[in-house]
């Protein structure tokens, strides 16, 4: 297999190849899940903006306390409520959340005190274990304002909407969202909801390519299905071309005489690499078509989910601004045999078990490319590297599938 390129070469060869695109605009917090930064995000605000309580109790100087000793109670102190000095040798009730007032630095939890709601006074049963200072939130104990809080190129999850809230950002630049045009190529495929007849199947690979690119935030230019006719693929890819930043195909770029995507590639465009050395997914093309970038996915449908994993997926990444980053992997116990070894680098479907206390795989039964429930079904992919041996107990590298959805 001295022609085929190993996985790390193939994903070399994407990340010397690859640059964003330079579109970017701005959009509200409420638009940007998911989006990629284009530009560094500053606080400008201490986050807690001042010392605020931890706990509902009682805010005091920590010199004025006496363990079962009384306190008069000077004020009280809501979230939301700018306090007032404290008066020494006083306390103030406090909730948490509340800023503590000059002249505390301490909180007392109100479970080790006395108080009776709108008396005079309370008593300290029991003193903080941790001294002065237990129980209140500095001023920039999260944040501290001029701290650069994200970087350009991070994508904006959850946390880091919320976090940009926090700090009072409404409206953040970042790139535009990636066009990314799927054409499906076959005549045995019919769509869903269409009775099927002898020779036909139903497509399965245009939904999940959608829906996988959809999870990275880009919009789908869906071209729908191509027969196995030359001249249609032809019209399909051109047309794909002008019209999106990247295009995926499914099908056609093996070696039968119904394989036409890779001939109308050499002519519309260039071809990279052809065959890797993987399992599933060995016929899988990279190059351009009409100056757009190009990947020819395998027609099975696990082959297509994982090559568009491991190899398209973060390239994509890279076009939206983002990092280029191979998916992550974690070491588990193997609960399998693998004999003998291969010539290309596997990818099984497995679940984890815990099994003598250890976490380990153990591989669904049917791992052919076609087993689409094999996805479905697993928790993780298993890597298997080229030539190696596998037996029950040796730690084994693993994929999280749900970190590719």
């Amino acid at each position: 297999m001295s022609n085929f390129l190993t996985v790390a070469e193939a994903l070399n060869h994407l990340q010397q190849h690859v640059s964003s695109i330079d579109d970017i605009e701005t959009v509200s917090l409420t638009e940007a899940h998911n989006r990629v930064l284009a530009a560094d995000q500053v606080a400008t605000v201490n986050v807690p903006p001042a010392d605020n309580s931890a706990m509902d109790g009682f805010a005091l100087n920590f010199s004025d306390l006496v363990e079962g000793g009384t306190l008069p109670v000077s004020q009280r102190i809501p979230a939301g409520q700018a306090p007032q000095p404290l008066q020494p040798g006083t306390a103030a009730r406090i909730f948490t959340g509340s800023e503590i007032p000059v002249g505390a630095d301490t909180v007392v939890m109100q479970e080790n005190c006395t108080y009776v709601d709108g008396g005079g006074q309370v008593t300290i049963h029991k003193a903080p274990s941790d001294g002065a200072g237990d129980n209140v939130r500095p001023m920039g104990q999260d944040i501290v304002s001029g701290e650069v809080l994200l970087h350009k190129s991070q994508r904006l999850r959850a946390p880091e909407l919320g976090l940009l809230a926090s700090v009072g950002i409404a409206e953040v630049s970042v790139y535009r969202r990636l066009k990314v045009a799927v054409v499906s190529t076959g005549d045995e495929l019919i769509e869903p909801g269409v009775e099927l007849q002898p020779g036909q199947i139903y497509n399965s690979n245009r939904y999940l390519l959608a829906a996988l690119l959809q999870g990275l935030d880009a919009e789908v230019i869906d071209l729908g299905r191509a027969k196995d006719d030359p001249a249609e693929i032809e019209a399909l890819l051109r047309r794909a071309a002008a019209e999106s930043d990247c295009v995926l195909t499914t099908g056609g770029v093996s070696v039968g005489e119904e394989d036409h995507v890779k001939p109308v590639l050499a002519k519309l465009g260039r071809q990279e690499f052809w065959k890797i050395a993987v399992k599933p997914g060995k016929p899988l093309a990279f190059g351009s078509v009409c100056d757009t970038p190009f990947f020819g996915l395998p027609g099975n449908p696990v082959s297509a989910f994982v090559t568009f994993a491991l190899f398209a997926r973060p390239y994509l990444s890279v076009l939206q601004g983002s990092n280029f980053c191979a998916p992550r992997r974690f070491a588990v116990k193997a609960g399998f045999e693998f004999s003998r070894p291969r010539k290309r680098e596997e990818y099984l479907r497995a679940n984890l078990e815990i099994i003598d206390g250890e976490l380990t795989a153990v591989p669904l039964e049917n791992q052919s490319s076609g087993v689409l429930t094999s996805i479905s079904r697993a928790e993780v992919l298993v890597v298997v590297l080229v030539n190696e041996t596998v037996v029950v107990g040796d730690v084994v590298d693993v994929i999280a599938l749900e970190s590719l959805f």
